[in-house]
């Protein structure tokens, strides 16, 4: 059996299914949307930086039209990663930047051939593969679906501030 649904913009879409229920022969689809939009993150100083406010408040009117999606966010640096943690205690972000330094050693016994970026550029770019790039959050009623303590952290792994770029791309209905 073949269904032909319609989307709200008038486009034909067949679904082939393998149970057959005449009372479906017609069914509304909501059509998916995207949105993308690229910010720079101000200098930061070496460490772990919560960002969740700034983020939300740079996408906030995309964000809150969409019912539910994801939202994906790409750092465009090498030298710097995202996560998702603590968003209450400092401490925590603290304890985090003493754990990656305890266990990323640099400085001049470090073992790295890479250092013609300075002695803490290869460290940062170790850092920032153990954390990684990119985020996924749930979009639930124009909102970031995160927990009560969860927020987005950027963690700057050089020692010198310089701007971060990052794409977020909304998906969703």
């Amino acid at each position: 059996m073949q269904i032909s649904m319609f989307l709200p913009n008038k486009v034909p879409v067949r679904v082939k299914s393998l149970h057959t229920n005449p009372a479906a022969s017609t069914a509304k689809v909501a059509a998916p949307k995207w949105a993308q939009k690229t910010i720079t993150l101000p200098p930061q100083k070496r460490g772990c930086h919560l960002i969740t406010s700034k983020i939300v408040k740079e996408i906030e009117p995309e964000l809150c039209g969409f019912k539910c999606g994801l939202a994906h966010l790409f750092l465009h640096h090498t030298s710097a990663s995202l996560t998702i943690n603590e968003n209450y205690d400092y401490d925590v972000r603290d304890d985090t930047e003493t754990f990656l330094n305890k266990i990323v050693p640099e400085g001049p016994s470090a073992p790295w051939k890479h250092t013609i970026e300075g002695p803490d550029d290869m460290p940062a770019h170790i850092k920032s593969s153990m954390f990684g790039s990119t985020l996924m959050i749930p979009i639930t009623n124009g909102k970031l679906n995160m927990g009560t303590w969860q927020g987005i952290w950027l963690c700057e792994h050089r020692d010198y501030p310089t701007s971060r770029t990052v794409v977020i791309t909304l998906n969703g209905i």
